[in-house]
């Protein structure tokens, strides 16, 4: 659980910087990222989340808080979290100078360019935006959770409270799985094609509600010079 867990938040940190580099410094970028170093860096991910999670002993799952828990459990739980809090903040950050680099040469660029370049900014600034979203409204309940666990663990507090800290850390769990589950649709419901749809659709409900209501109010009321009472 904790390898499945720091995976995921090591590979989109990984990612966000890549893409971080690739926008700010694309000559950079392209001497530095080749394929090999990819399949390097993604070793040295699997890796490092394997051996966190080799570290915690006798178990399976980092959220078993018990009312005996040894700091050397309470410390496993404050490295996963730590570890966690720092790859969603790293990618939050390159994530916001990926999309500001976006916006800022958008600004800048010549009327004369190609209208399709602008669209694939807008699409892939608007899927950051949602990836962003998505992972700090999955994963801050969980990792949050865990450190205010290692925080009263250590005031010793935490025994009156141990059932709901156990069932805040599980909804953590459950809440953060989704982000696997929501991250393809991210990408899949954020292309260009798909928000072009649904602005054409918004836009002719708009106009159609315009339209509707111009007629409405043109028509509902007769006009007394079109339709003169005629006199007996």
């Amino acid at each position: 659980m904790v390898f499945f867990g720091l995976c995921p938040l090591f590979l989109g940190c990984a990612m966000a910087a890549e893409r971080c580099l690739g926008v700010t410094k694309p000559l950079l970028h392209a001497s530095l990222v080749t394929t090999a170093r990819t399949k390097l860096s993604l070793s040295i991910i699997w890796l490092a989340a394997l051996c966190v999670a080799l570290l915690y002993p006798g178990t399976w799952c980092f959220i078993e808080v018990l009312e005996d828990t040894e700091k050397a459990d309470v410390a496993f739980v404050l490295l996963f979290s730590g570890l966690g809090l720092t790859s969603l903040a790293i990618a939050l950050v390159c994530n916001t100078i990926s999309g500001l680099t976006l916006v800022l040469a958008r600004i800048r660029r010549k009327p004369c360019n190609r209208r399709s370049a602008k669209s694939h900014d807008i699409e892939m600034v608007v899927q950051l935006v949602g990836i962003m979203f998505t992972s700090c409204i999955c994963w801050s309940p969980l990792l949050i959770v865990g450190l205010i666990t290692v925080k009263h663990s250590y005031e010793g507090s935490i025994g009156d409270d141990l059932a709901t800290y156990k069932t805040l850390m599980i909804m953590g769990v459950r809440i953060a799985s989704w982000n696997q589950i929501l991250d393809p649709w991210v990408y899949i419901l954020l292309r260009r094609s798909i928000l072009q749809k649904i602005y054409l659709i918004t836009k002719r409900q708009t106009d159609f509600k315009e339209s509707t209501f111009r007629c409405w109010e043109i028509h509902s009321f007769p006009s007394s010079e079109k339709n003169p009472v005629s006199r007996v």
